[in-house]
């Protein structure tokens, strides 16, 4: 597994990604019309079955998020996502009936059945 160096943090990694989930977040920066000063965020939204759901999409960087950098890519996440997301790692499956990210998070309490939502404990 590849270990990203993380800025704005003073702890280990935040999120670790899968070579597969690395590789499809690539692709999609790649795909973007301009991907200057683009990343990957990976946040949390209120909502979802189970209290909060993952979010994840190419966006460009803010100055106060918290960023790793892996190979040509960084990954992005914001302050208050940050308290979510701290030992979360995330994959990628491709398979008949689901293709997508996989999250999980070593935080959540609870979480529903699709695995995009959860509940954490602080």
């Amino acid at each position: 597994m590849i270990q990203p160096s993380t800025s704005n943090e003073t702890s280990a990694h935040v999120i670790t990604l899968t070579p597969p989930a690395l590789e499809k977040a690539h692709k999609f920066l790649s795909e973007e019309a301009e991907p200057q000063g683009k990343a990957f965020r990976v946040s949390v939204n209120s909502g979802g079955c189970s209290g909060f759901s993952y979010a994840v999409a190419i966006d460009l960087k803010k100055p106060d998020d918290v960023v790793q950098s892996y190979p040509e890519l960084d990954v992005v996440v914001d302050p208050v996502s940050l308290q979510f997301l701290k030992g979360l790692t995330v994959g990628y499956e491709d398979s008949v009936g689901h293709a997508g990210f996989t999250f999980e998070n070593p935080q959540a309490s609870s979480s529903c059945g699709c695995g995009n939502s959860f509940d954490v404990t602080l």
